[in-house]
This record gives C-alpha cells, structure tokens and sequence, in this order.
C-alpha cells in the first residue's frame, strides 16, 4: 500500500502495535467488571516462592501457582475454589484464543503460531515455576523461613533470567528448533503488551497506597506525574544529545557511509529496531542496512539486558536514586523489550537489595523503577515517528533532492508507536477514577476503590509478569550470537560497543540525574503483610 493510499486507521487490525493495545484494553476493561461484583480475570495464574520440603504449610509446592482473584483463590467455596496449578491451564486456553485471533487478524500461519505459542507457554511456565525456588527468590530476612541457610536474593528476577538463558540456549544451540518457534516467538508484541498493562499499574498505584493510607496514595499519584514530566524533559534532552553524537562518531571516527550512519545513529541513540527501519526508510539506505544494524541491535540489547540492571543495582546509590537509574538505563538500552524486561529485572534486584539491606525497615512497591525505565523509552518511541518524517524532508529536500517529490505529514501518524496510546489510557482512566468517584483515597470512596484494585491485580501483576516471561524468553530464542561474528558487520560492531558504553550510558546517567535526582519511592514496609 502506497503512502497516499493509507489512511489513519490503516493497520488496526493488522499490526502488532494495534494488537498490543486491543490485548491489553480487552483484559483492562474485563477487569473493570469487578466494579459490578464479578471477577472476569481473577483466574490469572501466578507464581510464589516454593521447596521441595517446607518446614510447614508456606513454600508447598502445590501452592507454587495461585490465580489472582480471591474468588478463585483457596479461601472460596464454590466450585472454584482452589484453582492453584489449574490457573495455568486457565491462563494458557484464555490468552491462547486471544493470541490466536490476533495472529489471525495479523495474517501469520495460524497453525505454526498455535504450535510455537503452546511450547513457548509452557516453557515459560516452567521457568517460572523454577525460578521461584525460594533459593532463588529469597532474601537474607526471609530465606529461614524456608529452611534455606543461603539464597541468592534475586525475587523474580530469577525466573526472568532463566527464561533469558533458556531462550538463548535454544537461539543458539537448536537453531531448528527456534526457526520452528519464529512465528510465535514475538518479543516486541509481547512487551508492548506488556507496557499496555503497566499503564494500568501505575494508575493502579495510587489506589493500592490509599488502601494503606491516603497520604500514601497521593505520594503515588504525585510521583507518576514526576516521572511523566521528569521522563519527557529528560527524553528530549538526551535525544538532541545521541543522535547527533553517534551519527559524528560513526561518520568521523569509522568513515561510515552517510546513509549507514544515519540508521546506525537512529538504532543505536532512539529505539533500536523500530528507529533503524523507520530510519532507512526515510533516507532510502539499501535495505540490508536496516537489516544488518537491526539484527546487531536485536544482540547487543541481550547483552545490555544480562549486565546493565545487576551493574545499577549494586553499582549505583541504590538506597539514594533508585529512579535515576531506572531512567538512565531507559535511555539506554535499545528495543522496547529489553529496555522493559530490563527495568523488570533490576526492579526485581533493587527492590530486594533494598530490603535485605535495611533488615525489612525499606519496602518499595513492585513496578516503580520498572516504570521509571518505561517511561522515558516511551517518550522515545514517541519521537520515531517525528524523526523519521524530519530525516525524509532532509533527504527529499536536501541531499536526495528529487523535484516535485513530497513527504506527507500523515508519515508521523503511521510512524507513532500505538501501543503508547493503550499504556496512557489505561494510567489516565484509572487515576480519573482515583480522583474522581474514589475521592483521592477517601475513607468513604474505599469499598469502591477496593472492588477496581481487586479487578486491577490480576492484571497489573500476573498479565503482565506473565507477558515479561514470554518476552525475556522469545527474546533469546530469536538472538543468535553468531551475527556478531559475522565479518559484514565489522565497523558496526565498534560502533555500537563505543557509542553504546562510552557516550550513550554515561550521558544517560547524567541527564538521568539531573530530571530525577531525589524523587522518593513510598515506603510500605509498615503495611506489607508478614
């Protein structure tokens, strides 16, 4: 379709964009149900820590998954009651028809996405399983109570790096295996999923602190307004900053094409792949560039993912600027499901180093540095759209100079990430809930506000827990370290590697600095259940 045939809704049933937004808002409004006093979603499966032989009845390995909803929880009476390991079968038949009318309405081979999305499931479910092994989960104030004299501390970022090294292990050793997994194996579908459903826990936030204390909740919903605004100055600063400087250091440093450093200076300073092909696009490179600098780009966001959020979290003052780091490391890992399973992981670790550091006195609500990383990357996905269309006017214009020839304004709309669109809305309209029938937390709003948190956890946690697992896994699978060894590549393999850890992460952590310096997570320890 050619650009003058599209119109502004071209694409709503056939993109992934579109397709994360219709996932994560179909599951968001059946959550908004509870209001009404039925649970649609509460069978969302979700793991907790186990061993082989608890002391008593907590770590069982028949309590390993649990759904959501109290409804169908192991206090109910009714037929659900103690759905526990059954939630995973729930989970899988409810979001494989979902995924499946999607993968429909996007044209894959329905048969090969069925096939590759039951096994990739499954895997994930087992790595989830394993990796919730309190040797792995636990931390130094809550290892005993398992029995365990050491634990590694990681809380769910365990399962997350399992699901990492498993992908990567069938990427890399079974590539058969994986190309038979490709059509399911989606990672940037997942993640922008994901993202939709993050939206919903930062607008969940603040109800969930008002059913501690309504001080709580505004601290909540005063702080997501700081890293919205925080995120977008932030954003616009670093982004006139890494263009320009990649773009120079590819060009003057290793004498790359002009076109070649523009793609690699959109990959590797805005948003790895969506940014490079956009890129080439715009200024007509040879489409084996696009391909090439989003394949390296694809890489070296694995390797980003394994070493950046353990480097924060035992590197930088946690205890200090936990967002700050969040956001720097936003800014620099490249390709939306890195930068979120990221900023997932290293919410994990610090929120667990924080803990056993202060002997349980800190406690810091799941999702905040998450968020912090998310949101200055969606700014970033913002701006792919505007940088494209500014990058074809100068082509068009300048160096390509073709008479007559015009770039439409409609490019930035068709360029836009429209999963943002599903992450906004769902944050909006549950802090307009917040606000307005819940009163910012009022005593008398609370049985309102309990019955949308009571719709908003299985979504906010286990949807999109669960959409990170799938991500961290599909991620591996489709990363084959072997391009990388691959003499085309050459200069572009330094290129990335220099800008990357020498100008993109230190100036990251600077203007990270400066807009997020001193913004304060809540502290729950005083409310969190024993």
């Amino acid at each position: 379709m050619t650009q003058d045939q599209r119109r502004w809704y071209t694409g709503m049933l056939t993109q992934e964009d579109w397709w994360a937004v219709w996932l994560g808002l179909a599951f968001f409004f059946l959550s908004l149900v509870n209001i009404a006093g039925i649970d649609l979603v509460g069978w969302i499966t979700y793991p907790t820590s186990w061993v082989f032989s608890p002391e008593g009845k907590k770590g069982a390995i028949s309590g390993a998954f649990y759904a959501l909803g109290k409804k169908y929880s192991v206090t109910a009476k009714d037929f659900y009651a103690g759905l526990g390991w059954w939630s995973v079968i729930w989970t899988y038949v409810i979001f494989t028809i979902a995924t499946c009318i999607g993968a429909a309405c996007m044209k894959w081979n329905l048969k090969r996405f069925f096939a590759g999305w039951t096994i990739i499931y499954f895997l994930t479910i087992a790595c989830w399983f394993v990796g919730h092994h309190a040797f792995i989960t636990a931390n130094k104030m809550k290892m005993h109570k398992y029995g365990l004299n050491f634990a590694l501390s990681l809380g769910g970022g365990g399962s997350f790096i399992l699901a990492l090294i498993v992908g990567l292990i069938i990427g890399n050793f079974f590539k058969g295996f994986a190309e038979f997994l490709t059509e399911a194996a989606k990672p940037e579908w997942y993640i922008k999923t994901a993202i939709v459903t993050l939206g919903v826990k930062l607008g969940y936030l603040p109800i969930k602190m008002s059913s501690m204390s309504q001080h709580l909740g505004k601290q909540a919903a005063g702080l997501t307004f700081d890293l919205f605004l925080a995120g977008c100055m932030a954003t616009i600063v670093a982004y006139m900053i890494f263009w320009p400087g990649v773009y120079i250091i590819a060009r003057k440093i290793f004498k790359l094409p002009r076109k070649t450093a523009a793609v690699l200076g959109s990959g590797i300073s805005i948003c790895g792949v969506s940014a490079a092909v956009a890129t080439g696009g715009a200024v007509r490179a040879r489409p084996v560039v696009s391909i090439m600098v989003s394949a390296l780009v694809v890489v070296w966001a694995v390797i980003e993912l394994v070493v950046l959020p353990g480097l924060f979290t035992h590197v930088w003052p946690t205890t200090n600027d936990p967002l700050v780091a969040g956001a720097a490391m936003g800014m620099s890992v490249k390709t939306d499901g890195a930068d979120a399973a990221a900023g997932e992981l290293m919410d994990e670790l610090m929120r667990n180093k924080i803990e056993a550091d202060s002997n349980g006195k800190v406690q810091w609500p799941s999702g905040i540095i998450t968020s912090s990383a998310v949101m200055t990357k969606v700014w970033i996905d913002m701006f792919i759209g505007i940088w494209a269309f500014v990058l074809a006017m100068v082509w068009v214009y300048k160096i390509d100079r073709v008479p007559g020839e015009t770039v439409p304004a409609s490019e930035v709309w068709h360029r836009f990430p429209k999963f943002v669109l599903g992450y906004f809305f769902c944050w909006l309209f549950l802090l307009a809930i917040y606000f307005g029938p819940g009163k910012s937390g009022a005593p008398e709003a609370m049985p309102f506000l309990k019955s949308v948190k009571a719709g908003a956890v299985p979504i906010e946690k286990g949807m999109r827990k669960l959409f990170f697992m799938l991500t961290f896994l599909s991620l591996g699978v489709i990363t084959d370290f072997q391009k990388l060894r691959e003499a085309q590549f050459g200069k572009m393999v330094w290129v990335y590697f220099v800008a990357l850890f020498l100008f993109i992460v230190p100036v990251a952590a600077i203007i990270a600095y400066l807009f997020h310096h001193g913004m304060q997570i809540p502290n729950i320890a005083q409310y969190a259940k024993p």
